[in-house]
């Protein structure tokens, strides 16, 4: 699978400098963190699963979370079960597994790790791992060592995803000694740890708080101090830290607008003034600000609970021309001893020893997400990939 490989090979020639790369479960777990990009949830009760799962394929969905927490009701929990594996093994005699998403299990309880996996049976090649729901020390060991176990047990590498939604983290008196909780467990297991996913949902209900469709979740405080705690333990670049994934946007339907849009008029061309419009109607005005912000925060992907918002998160990953520039400049080898030079879009100071650590991380994300032509921002990525879209 690639980024962007659901539209025609001309126009990805037309639209990067550097294509994304080809990548596969089977591809090394730093290459795999960066690669997630919009991961899409979907309930585990949908009875048409494998076939939505395809037609994601088509929309240039490169993970997907099939959930049997929180999006279904806990009457629901044995059904699902039940379907998710029935359709695990539709998806395992139809589709080859190279053209699949990666595909994870969002679970409840450690035990349903080992018991997923052995009736799953062959069809567990298709499983690229488990999301561990409210994470924390305590809680997320025995989840960790049941992973272990499956993986022992299934002979298939299987990779953990923490979500880090509980209350202890929330709250000050108690997020110090949580967060260095949680980092003891994912440094312990850290072969297995491929992302950490914040629930900013779960956050906002310990409150009683909602962020409106023209509110990032930066925008509530409470919120935004969390996220910078948790990218401060645990997200660091000096090689004890993980990819951290942006919060979830829960809005896909035109609600009531409050204040001006956001998406200002000149990136869009007049031939492009009708998908601004189409965006501002629908709210993705707020969802491409909350992605910048991700992004200026440490944090890469974002979780998806609708189709529509894969496209804008994968088209503001790509890195564009200047920041490739940029970044290879910085890291060209006669750099090594440091220095400060006016970079080659004559715009702005890069200096070598304190922006390495991004230099590194813009080509990592380089490498999966693409290289944009100096002419292409996110308006023709966007663009050509809802054209793209099967």
């Amino acid at each position: 699978m690639r980024h962007f490989g659901h539209i025609a090979p001309e126009v990805r020639q037309r639209l990067f400098h550097q294509e994304p790369c080809v990548f596969t479960a089977e591809s090394p777990a730093r290459m795999l963190s960066v690669a997630l990009g919009a991961t899409l949830y979907s309930p585990a009760t949908r009875p048409r699963l494998a076939e939505d799962i395809v037609k994601q394929i088509g929309r240039g969905v490169v993970s997907m979370v099939l959930c049997l927490e929180d999006s279904i009701d806990d009457a629901e929990v044995a059904g699902a079960e039940e379907n998710l594996v029935r359709q695990f093994r539709d998806l395992a005699e139809g589709c080859p597994e190279t053209e699949l998403p990666l595909l994870f299990i969002r679970v409840r309880t450690p035990e349903q790790i080992p018991d997923l996996v052995e009736r799953l049976g062959d069809a567990a090649r298709l499983l690229s791992g488990f999301v561990l729901p409210k994470f924390t020390e305590e809680r997320g060991v025995p989840f960790l060592e049941a992973l272990t176990a499956a993986e022992a047990a299934s002979g298939r590498r299987l990779f953990a995803m923490p979500v880090l939604e509980s209350p202890e983290l929330l709250y000050r008196e108690s997020r110090v000694e949580t967060l260095g909780g949680i980092f003891r467990a994912v440094d312990k297991y850290r072969d297995r740890v491929l992302a950490l996913r914040l629930g900013v949902t779960d956050f906002c209900s310990s409150y009683g708080l909602r962020r409106a469709p023209d509110m990032t979740a930066y925008d509530v405080q409470i919120v935004a101090s969390v996220i910078a705690d948790v990218v401060n333990v645990l997200g660091r670049a000096d090689g004890t830290g993980f990819t951290v994934t942006g919060p979830v946007w829960e809005y896909f339907r035109v609600q009531e607008r409050m204040f001006k849009p956001q998406l200002r008029r000149s990136p869009f061309t007049p031939e492009a003034e009708d998908l601004r419009t189409a965006l501002i109607e629908h709210d993705m005005d707020g969802l491409l600000r909350e992605i910048s912000l991700d992004r200026a925060n440490g944090l890469l992907g974002k979780t998806c609970i609708h189709p529509s918002h894969v496209l804008p998160v994968h088209a503001l990953s790509v890195v564009s021309h200047e920041e490739y520039s940029d970044a290879q400049d910085i890291l060209r080898p006669e750099r090594g001893g440091g220095g400060v030079m006016r970079s080659a879009y004559t715009n702005k100071m890069n200096e070598v020893k304190p922006h390495r650590a991004w230099a590194e991380r813009t080509l990592q994300r380089a490498e999966v997400f693409g290289v944009a032509n100096e002419d292409i921002g996110f308006v023709e990525l966007l663009a050509a990939g809802l054209t793209g879209q099967t």
